[in-house]
């Protein structure tokens, strides 16, 4: 069952939720709200003109749910993404508006509560058929009232539920989600159950069915760097196993994807540790021990069970569950209408029989009758013999003449008698060509099954050939798809790779000119270094010639003159000293500069190298 016949279900008790008079027919004004609400919790974006526009050459009247089926479609049901909204808002949204109106739980008393009335409304609409109104037939009645006793671990009450389904009206039609939640509310289902453990199996029934979940509960789990075993809470899911520290699930530690590639072993004992059994992947293997045996077991099967589901492209243990009883109750149903076809043939081929019978016996009767008819003649006949014989005897001398006449009627006679013994044995032959004809007829009749019988057997092997030829063709499909992905992937890659390249031709270049700008940043310092050198020999000359001793007859310069002219020179000259210094640091700092540009450089052209390798 796909996304849109789930939310289908559901919308259709919102509309006729809204359908207060029940006449197929809601307000414009109160489907811009359901309209609203529905954009809301599905999260896509309102159109508020749109319905005005779809509904523009009507009134403001009210509409049915064929004119707002094309707008639900257009405007909502066709934006709507999968996995971009939760689906029990959705549910919630209807169940508020459709239980305000149709559920009335007083009038038979309450035990479920309102979070339970609501799980047991979406399990009906998940089990229920893909027809409006919405109804469930008893077989998927009975499958989930025994799935919430197995878990309460307690026995179904078979007597109430087969006079609840002996109805007429629910053999006929199937039954309503409100006579279905009246008839739990009664507690003559669920005697002697309390409501605690009702409400507990629901919970658990639903996150099965409509969650979803194959299993879940603590397994210990061995890690895989500190490779020590710790208890975690498991869930698993058609395509994921998930695992949190407690049942709460509030903090994940992590999750498997499964997948055809996946499988499970059993593992013997080791660790201290019994009952293991691990997980297999194409990257890593999961070591997990299970409580006892069973568990053990219930685990393997679950996990495999989700990896076939997936390796079938299926996302639901449970559709697939529910689309197979159809079948099998499709099935039931053919049968039953092929005995009652076979029934009928058979009773008319019982009335060809008695009807032939029936001519058979007309015609033995008429045998019977010719019979007595030829022993009357020839009773008749020999009185007639024995008369003419005395009448011979007595008139044998006296009519010599009447003896020629006598003899000749005695030849018609017998022509009278030959002639009703061919009609007898004419008679028998016709009745054995009759028994010859319904033999015939019989042999036909069988023949016409048999031939019947191997055309059946022969559409079935078609159906089942042209089965396996569209699960080869989607297979084929699956297959082109994924091949057209990885070259999808390859060619991003390349891109990036490509890009990456480039930007590691930019960075070479913005090196080669970082490199040409410090080269000529070391001619200007080394230009100033030998500037600052000539000036500090300059200086040196002028101190020595300052430092020598003064001779006899030479003029004596004054003290504040001399004092200040030494302080200058050693100024100069500490001055030079610094500015020599300065220059060879930063002719070190740009040599470093330099060859630090240089190692980037080369280590970039060595990755470009290196992902051009890559390239395939």
């Amino acid at each position: 069952m796909d996304l849109r016949s789930e939310l289908l279900k559901s919308i259709w008790y919102a509309f006729t939720a809204l359908d207060v008079e029940e006449s197929g027919k809601v307000s414009k004004s109160q489907l811009k709200v359901l309209s609203h609400n529905l954009c809301t919790v599905l999260n896509i974006p309102h159109d508020p003109v749109a319905l005005e526009d779809h509904f523009r050459e009507d009134d403001d009247g009210p509409v049915s749910t064929q004119g707002y089926m094309p707008y639900l479609n257009k405007y909502i049901l066709d934006k709507v993404k999968e996995g971009s909204f939760v689906k029990e808002s959705v549910d919630e949204l209807c169940w508020t508006l459709t239980a305000k109106k149709n559920y009335r739980p007083e009038k038979n008393g309450r035990i479920l509560l309102p979070k339970d009335s609501f799980r047991l409304w979406c399990l009906f609409n998940f089990l229920s058929e893909d027809k409006y109104p919405l109804i469930m037939v008893p077989e998927e009645v009975e499958y989930l009232l025994k799935k919430i006793c197995m878990a309460m671990n307690a026995e179904l009450n078979s007597v109430e539920l087969e006079d609840c389904i002996s109805q007429d009206s629910v053999q006929q039609n199937g039954l309503t989600v409100w006579a279905f939640l009246d008839m739990i509310n009664s507690g003559k289902l669920t005697r002697g159950s309390e409501r605690e453990s009702l409400s507990m199996a629901i919970e658990k029934v639903y996150m099965e069915i409509v969650g979803e979940i194959l299993k879940e509960g603590y397994l210990w789990k061995k890690g895989q760097l500190r490779r020590n075993w710790t208890e975690r809470w498991f869930k698993l899911r058609p395509s994921i196993l998930t695992y949190y520290v407690s049942e709460d699930c509030r903090e994940c530690k992590g999750s498997i994807a499964l997948d055809y590639n996946c499988c499970v072993e059993v593992l013997p004992e080791k660790d201290g540790k019994r009952c293991m059994f691990c997980l297999k992947t194409l990257t890593r293997t999961y070591e997990m021990s299970a409580s006892d045996t069973k568990q053990r077991q219930e685990w393997t099967s679950a996990i495999q069970t989700a990896i076939r589901l997936h390796a079938e492209g299926k996302s639901s243990l449970h559709a697939d569950l529910k689309l197979r009883r159809r079948e099998q109750r499709e099935q039931r149903e053919r049968r039953r209408a092929d005995r009652e076809e076979e029934l009928q043939r058979l009773q008319a081929l019982q009335g060809e029989k008695e009807v032939k019978l029936a001519e058979l016996e007309l015609l033995r009767e008429a045998q019977r009758q010719a019979e007595a008819l030829l022993e009357q003649e020839e009773q008749r006949r020999r009185q007639q013999r024995e008369q003419l014989q005395q009448a011979l005897e007595v008139q044998l001398r006296e009519a010599e003449e009447a003896r020629d006449s006598m003899q000749a009627e005695m030849v018609l006679k017998e022509a009278e008698a030959e002639r009703q013994r061919k009609r007898i044995q004419e008679l028998e032959e016709m009745q054995q060509r009759l028994e010859e004809a319904l033999h015939l007829e019989i042999k036909a009749r069988q023949d016409e099954e048999v031939f019947r019988y191997a055309q059946t057997r022969l559409l079935v092997e078609e159906e089942e050939r042209m089965k396996a030829l569209m699960a080869l063709q989607e297979e084929q499909e699956d297959y082109i798809l994924k091949t057209q992905r990885e070259k999808q992937e390859l060619r991003q890659e390349m891109e990036s790779k490509s890009r990456a390249l480039d930007e590691a031709q930019r960075q070479l270049e913005e090196v080669r000119a970082n490199r040409h700008r410090v080269d000529q940043d070391v001619v200007a310092a080394q230009r100033k270094l030998r500037q600052a050198s000539t000036n500090v020999k300059h200086w040196n000359v002028q101190m020595n010639r300052l430092m020598h001793p003064i001779r006899p007859g030479e003029r004596k310069p004054s003290i504040g003159g001399s004092s200040f002219s030494s302080v200058r020179a050693m100024s100069l000259r500490d001055t030079g000293l610094q500015q020599r210094q300065r220059s060879e640091d930063k002719d070190d700092e740009t040599k470093e500069n330099v060859d630090s540009s240089r190692g980037e450089a080369e280590k970039h052209l060595s990755q470009a190298s290196n992902r051009d390798m890559d390239i395939p």
